[in-house]
């Protein structure tokens, strides 16, 4: 059986955009981005909302990212062999190596995805990872030390979650990792 994993990069106050909508201050440096490989490596496939997946798929499918900074193409080389779904109501297709789902159907998809995958299957997204909010097995947050002063939540919700702090790592530049449970 699958595990939902959400994982976001979200600044000490919580956001994972700026109010601008920009990402600029969680680009992770060298020792996080080998981290950010590691877990990739045990992703099954990756479960994105539109607006992430329009900036992983633009940024990480670029020719320059294969032939650039080794840690940025060993990732891009992980991201292309991993399977990508991509839930939205506005796409009308998508390239080799994802899938389109509705929006609609994310949560019956979803838990058909959890029976039948063997692995992770890594969420992104503060939509999607709200309306699957009953589907999530693990909370992983990468914390830059950067505070934004606003922008969209790491999970924009209205209600209390009770989680389990069962992994922490500290980076030399001073990110957190973080890994919860449900309780």
């Amino acid at each position: 059986m699958g595990t939902l994993v959400y994982s976001m990069s979200t600044s000490l106050d919580g956001y994972v955009e700026d109010p601008s909508g920009g990402i600029g201050f969680s680009a992770p440096d060298e020792e996080v981005h080998r981290f950010a490989n590691d877990q990739t490596r045990d992703t099954a496939a990756f479960l994105f909302g539109r607006g992430l997946y329009d900036v992983m798929e633009d940024f990480w499918t670029a020719p320059e990212r294969a032939d650039g900074d080794p840690v940025e193409a060993e990732f891009a080389a992980l991201y292309v062999e991993t399977p990508r779904i991509v839930f939205s109501d506005s796409l009308e297709s998508v390239p080799d190596g994802c899938r389109l789902v509705r929006r609609a159907d994310a949560v019956d998809e979803v838990a058909r995805l959890k029976k039948e995958t063997d692995g992770e299957l890594g969420l992104g997204g503060p939509a999607l990872a709200a309306s699957l909010l009953d589907l999530i097995d693990e909370f992983r947050l990468t914390v830059v030390p950067a505070f934004v002063g606003g922008g969209t939540p790491y999970l924009p919700l209205g209600t209390d979650l009770t989680l389990r702090l069962v992994e922490q790592k500290t980076f030399a530049g001073g990110t957190v990792y973080l890994r919860y449970v449900r309780v």
